[in-house]
């Protein structure tokens, strides 16, 4: 086994939640965020399902203890209905770039869970490298501007994107954390996809009860017949819960928490060129340096 597999596929990770990210985005303007939610766990489901087929010899993951269905399913709950419904929103008020920038407070968070329930621990140059992720998204989320309103007083305006697009992508970044501290604490060397396949699960009964309490079936069946919508979406699908979903348990389980997270958290920097060329987002030099400033802290893993 690779002496860095964990790291290797926490960067692989982050690859495929770039594109995933994107894909996300453009699916939740057309369809909604709720939608989107639902429908990618289900074609996620239908990609885990058709691979731990041939992968396994078996379609679901009977193998897996009574224990470990318990926090799987707990860290779906938390991950992806906590986290993502959280994510998704954010997608649609303040897009995918900024809201995977406030993702990178996922290892931080990710560390402190790691610790408090794993008894993981950190090097100080790893906290370092935490603080300039921290440091990073400041710049590009907060500035100083004097504004004048119509009274002639003077306002400071602190904030560079909608707060409540701000609060929900911090959300993502708790539920992302959390979860994945519970997945490392189930698996105990469970196969991952197998793994993925459960929280996936978890996924697809939690949004189906809110959807269900919300009246929103009407929503969710006029989008299948999008054929856009659903292209993109079913993208997203494939790098997200089926091949993202997956590496990032295989990370968590051949690296500490904390680490995987980090290394998972370049998606800002990754993120910015398919933004300008694909999205024609006008990213200024600011959020450029934020960006590669809030990542730099992953080399200090190294160290």
């Amino acid at each position: 086994m690779h002496p860095h597999l964990g790291e290797i596929a926490a960067l692989v990770t982050a690859f495929f939640w770039t594109i995933t990210a994107l894909a996300f985005e453009a699916a939740g303007k057309k369809i909604g965020s709720l939608s989107v939610n639902l429908l990618r766990l289900l074609v996620g489901f239908a990609f885990l399902t058709t691979f731990t087929w041939i992968y396994r010899g078996t379609m679901f993951p009977t193998d897996a203890t009574p224990e470990m269905w318990f926090y799987l399913v707990l860290s779906g709950f938390v991950g992806f209905v906590f986290g993502d419904y959280c994510l998704f929103q954010a997608f649609v008020l303040i897009g995918a770039r900024v809201s995977m920038l406030i993702m990178a407070l996922a290892p931080p968070i990710t560390a402190l869970i790691g610790w408090i329930i794993l008894g993981e621990k950190l090097a100080p140059m790893s906290w370092l490298g935490m603080t300039l992720t921290i440091s990073g998204i400041a710049l590009v989320v907060l500035k100083k501007q004097d504004k004048i309103d119509k009274n002639g007083d003077v306002k400071r305006v602190r904030l560079s994107y909608s707060l409540w697009g701000l609060l929900l992508a911090l959300g993502g970044a708790i539920g992302q954390g959390a979860g994945l501290v519970l997945s490392k604490f189930a698996m105990n060397g469970f196969d991952p996809f197998a793994s993925a396949q459960i929280r996936v699960m978890a996924g697809i009964f939690g949004f189906a009860v809110i959807i269900s309490v919300l009246g929103r079936w009407k929503d969710i069946f006029s989008a299948v017949k999008q054929r856009v919508p659903m292209l993109e979406l079913s993208t997203g699908a494939f790098f997200g819960p089926f091949l993202g979903v997956s590496f990032s348990l295989m990370a968590v389980a051949n690296t500490s928490s904390g680490i995987a997270a980090t290394i998972m958290a370049i998606v800002p920097v990754l993120i910015i060129p398919p933004s300008v060329w694909i999205n024609k987002e006008k990213v200024t030099l600011r959020e450029i340096l934020g960006a590669c400033l809030a990542v730099s802290g992953v080399g200090l893993f190294f160290l």
